[in-house]
């Protein structure tokens, strides 16, 4: 289901102390998501998206971000896909992912795009495009190595082997692509097994970076959602949450510290980076460029 809404602005600017993946910009040209992923942050109350399965297009999006983007003194890199993926099924309809990154080309910013979906590869040439004026770098969520156990947990996105797929063809074309191994289910994929996978099949993809959480945040109705999909798909795991983790908000994996050592020592053997200020380097712009007056 989707709905057309008006945005009153777009982009908000990030804190320096509170910058993941090297963006001075966040922005969501959706609210809403259809991926049914069962652990999904978004779902929390505090972010008021309402009914999460109902997709809001912002119709005016690409008017606001044209004029955001021209009143900008400098440039800097938007960081897209925090709350709602930017490649979700009504993107191939809307088209606002792409025509935001012909405006990003235009305007000379960069991008740090988070998706689960392979149709991240329809715009590759966009993306080479916006590399060379800025710089343009996707991280795919990918959380299993295992399909079957995706499909469980993320029942409705690209599979994990797609994905990887999408993660090497970007690779190949030289957009620099990486992982993001959140959220960490315990329990479920928390296995040394499942990240030995994980990173044999980075190093097949040419990955540029893995970062991870071994572990989950849950709240209030991401909490309820998540606990009603234990009981269908792993009956008993929901009160073995209560008895370990209470309603604490991050609930780490009893496993995360040799999971977290595992991981960089497997990166560290295959120069995949994993640590946050290395991959924050990746992203080094000219901070310095001050857009002409004609913009």
């Amino acid at each position: 289901m989707e709905k057309i809404i008006e945005a009153k602005g777009l982009l908000s600017k990030v804190k320096k102390s509170n910058r993941w993946f090297g963006y001075d910009f966040n922005m969501n040209l959706y609210r809403g998501c259809l991926h049914g992923c069962i652990y999904c942050d978004s779902r929390s109350e505090c972010y008021e998206v309402g009914e999460f399965e109902e997709v809001k297009i912002k119709g005016n999006a690409l008017e606001i971000l044209e004029n955001e983007l021209r009143s900008k003194r400098s440039t800097g890199i938007i960081g897209m896909g925090s709350m709602s993926d930017p490649y979700n099924p009504y993107e191939i309809k809307y088209e606002l992912t792409k025509k935001s990154l012909i405006l990003m080309e235009r305007f000379k910013f960069g991008v740090f795009i988070i998706t689960k979906s392979d149709l991240v590869l329809r715009d590759i040439d966009l993306l080479k495009r916006v590399d060379k004026c800025g710089r343009a770098i996707v991280g795919l969520t990918i959380t299993c190595g295992s399909d079957e156990l995706s499909k469980v947990i993320e029942p409705k996105v690209s599979s994990s082997s797609e994905r990887f797929k999408a993660l090497k063809a970007l690779s190949d074309n030289g957009i620099d692509a990486g992982i993001l191994l959140m959220p960490i289910l315990p329990f479920i994929n928390d296995t040394e097994e499942n990240v030995r996978d994980i990173v044999k099949y980075a190093i097949e993809s040419k990955a540029k970076f893995i970062y991870p959480f071994f572990g989950v945040t849950l709240r209030d109705k991401q909490r309820e959602f998540y606990y009603d999909n234990l009981e269908k798909s792993f009956p008993g795991l929901k009160n073995k949450y209560i008895a370990r983790y209470g309603k604490n908000y991050s609930c780490e994996s009893d496993k995360a510290k040799e999971l977290y050592a595992l991981l960089g020592r497997l990166c560290d053997e295959a120069n995949i980076l994993h640590r946050m200020e290395d991959i924050n380097n990746l992203f080094e712009m000219n901070k310095e460029f001050e857009q002409l007056s004609l913009f």
